[in-house]
């Protein structure tokens, strides 16, 4: 099965979250704060329109 850009980016986003309960649970700040930004960055290139 072939998957979409979007199904991708869901499953990181996914993961992303999976790894930020994990933060949380060890009070890993400094953890918490890298995969939030990660994930902002990965919101912004979602919401950008790709220029073709």
């Amino acid at each position: 099965m072939v998957k979409t850009s979007a199904q991708c980016a869901e499953m990181r986003i996914d993961d992303y979250l999976d790894l930020l309960n994990l933060a949380k649970q060890l009070n890993d700040i400094r953890w918490q704060k890298e995969i939030i930004r990660k994930l902002e960055r990965l919101n912004d290139r979602l919401q950008t329109p790709a220029l073709y």
